[in-house]
């Protein structure tokens, strides 16, 4: 029997005969699907609770949270605060050891792997048996470990170790002074802003040359002169609009300036060298994938080795070091969710465990949680994808 040809056909045949189209329809009708099968889960949930005795409500938010924050750096929070204040000081909590943490691991997690490459053999075995011990023992027991050696060991404040009596270490944390900004400091802040964009911009039109010529200029230093002398310069025709809360011991603890309590520094320390391991064999997998002869035509140019492996080697290298780096971001971003268990108040503490219990709303605590984990680590991903696309190979 004949085909019948596709202009005789019905709308709806003629539709799903056509490829992208058909695409289409399947991807609508799947996504409505998805939303379907999610109504009515969240329906047999409030009917469930209703049967219970509980509303599904976010109104729990608005109630005062009745419970203390020990260390909230970003927002002046007391316990007749709401637990929606408490829900933004876990948030920041969170933030603050994600984003600490993914910055101390990379620069750790890119040296350890450099140092596995070493032709020194001792510096080469000891980094080796570190990364072995580490990543083969749990994130929690690494936690775990580092609050009790800060805890433990560390003297008592009145014993505190005094770093040029501006810095006090004791067991109750790490006291530095905290910048107080005074009037004209504004102005300092924007130069500094405009200097870091010149900065930016000098740096690609450097780059740039450097493609198209082949010549070379010192952008670090080129680049650092700009940051530090615009700044300066603002800073000293302002009149040093800055001064500095100094702590000082008063009583049995340590008042003003910066306290770094020893949950967070406990916890900030062990996500930092666990997920560093990981990066340095990332890292020692991504240079060894690079071509030996890319190396050796270097040298035969005369490229110094430190050139060589900033100019030649990295730049391969990153292509293939990106996308399993973004799982080790990832991976630390929900890993910090472990301090549940040395009392850092993140979201998790907050809202997923004191909220939680205070209210009995197990459903809504959890999916805010769920929620601050899923836009992180949604906004890391973008960030990278970003970053990856930018240093692939381009196509001339």
């Amino acid at each position: 029997m004949a085909a019948v040809p596709i202009e005789n056909r019905g709308l709806i045949s003629r539709l799903w005969g056509h490829q992208e189209t058909r695409s289409v329809i399947v991807q609508v009708l799947t996504v409505a699907v998805v939303f379907a099968v999610l109504a009515l889960v969240l329906r047999n949930v409030v009917i469930n609770l209703e049967a219970i005795g509980k509303e599904f409500s976010f109104s729990f938010l608005s109630a005062p949270a009745a419970y203390d924050i020990t260390f909230s750096p970003f927002i002046e929070y007391s316990s007749r605060d709401t637990h929606l204040v408490a829900a933004a000081v876990g948030i920041l909590n969170t933030l603050l050891v994600a984003v600490c943490g993914i910055v101390a691991a990379t620069l750790l997690g890119v040296t350890m792997g450099i140092l596995r490459l070493s032709r020194n053999w001792l510096v080469n075995r000891i980094v080796y048996v570190f990364l072995e011990f580490t990543r083969n023992v749990p994130v929690l027991l690494h936690i775990l470990l580092v609050h009790g050696i800060v805890v433990t060991t560390l003297p008592a404040p009145r014993k505190a170790i005094d770093i040029g009596e501006t810095m006090f270490i004791s067991n109750r944390g790490l006291y530095v002074p905290s910048p107080v900004l005074e009037a004209g400091s504004g102005i300092v802040i924007a130069v500094l802003v405009a200097a870091i964009v010149a900065a930016a911009l000098f740096r690609r039109w450097a780059k740039r040359v450097q493609v198209e010529t082949g010549k070379i200029y010192p952008v670090f230093w080129t680049c650092s002169g700009i940051i530090v002398v615009a700044t300066a310069f603002a800073f000293v025709v302002m009149g040093a609009p800055l001064s500095w809360d100094v702590p000082a011991l008063k009583g049995f603890n340590f008042r003003g300036g910066m306290a770094l309590k020893p949950e967070f520094l406990a916890l900030w320390l062990a996500l930092t060298y666990y997920t560093a391991c990981f990066i340095a064999e990332i890292v020692r997998a991504g240079i060894l994938a690079v071509s030996h002869g890319q190396t050796e035509a270097a040298y035969a140019l005369g490229v110094r080795p430190n050139r060589n492996l900033q100019l030649v080697v990295l730049p391969q290298a990153l292509r293939i070091i990106i996308p399993p780096l973004v799982s080790q971001y990832l991976n630390l971003t929900k890993n910090s969710s472990l301090a549940i268990a040395i009392g850092y108040m993140d979201i998790t503490a907050t809202i997923g465990g004191i909220s939680l219990m205070q209210t009995g709303k197990e459903m809504e605590t959890m999916i805010i949680v769920m929620g601050v984990y899923l836009v992180i680590s949604l906004l890391i991903s973008f960030f990278m994808n970003w970053f990856n696309r930018s240093i692939r190979y381009k196509e001339r």
